[in-house]
């Protein structure tokens, strides 16, 4: 059914993958660290690293996402093996996830969500 929502993308989307393997592992560590037990730890290193939330890429390069999950082996490596459509569509997901976490850790964290 196109349109529906699969993860998180809509499914129009999702079938448009090149790199699947690389993008399920990847969405679903992302999917796990912001799962309601580890987001608060996931912010908290953000903020220990001194990075901006919505900075994808910098997340990647300081192995945060690993340091929550330590399930996922190398994230920046699965990320660089994506292509930059593929890339998109993960840096996607990933902003809509950190735009869903709930308003007391968004307020408690709020220096992270600041664009500036």
């Amino acid at each position: 059914m196109q349109g529906a929502r699969h993860g998180g993308l809509p499914t129009s989307c999702h079938k448009n993958i090149e790199r699947e393997q690389e993008f399920e592992e990847l969405r679903n560590a992302i999917n796990r660290v912001f799962g309601s037990d580890k987001v608060e730890n996931f912010l908290r290193r953000v903020r220990k690293n001194d990075v901006r939330v919505r900075d994808l890429e910098t997340v990647l390069a300081r192995r945060i996402l690993e340091s929550v999950d330590p399930t996922l082996q190398s994230a920046q490596n699965l990320y660089q093996a994506l292509t930059i459509s593929d890339q998109a569509q993960l840096r996607e997901f990933y902003l809509s996830k950190v735009e869903e976490v709930e308003p007391r850790l968004r307020t408690k964290f709020q220096q992270l969500y600041r664009y500036y």
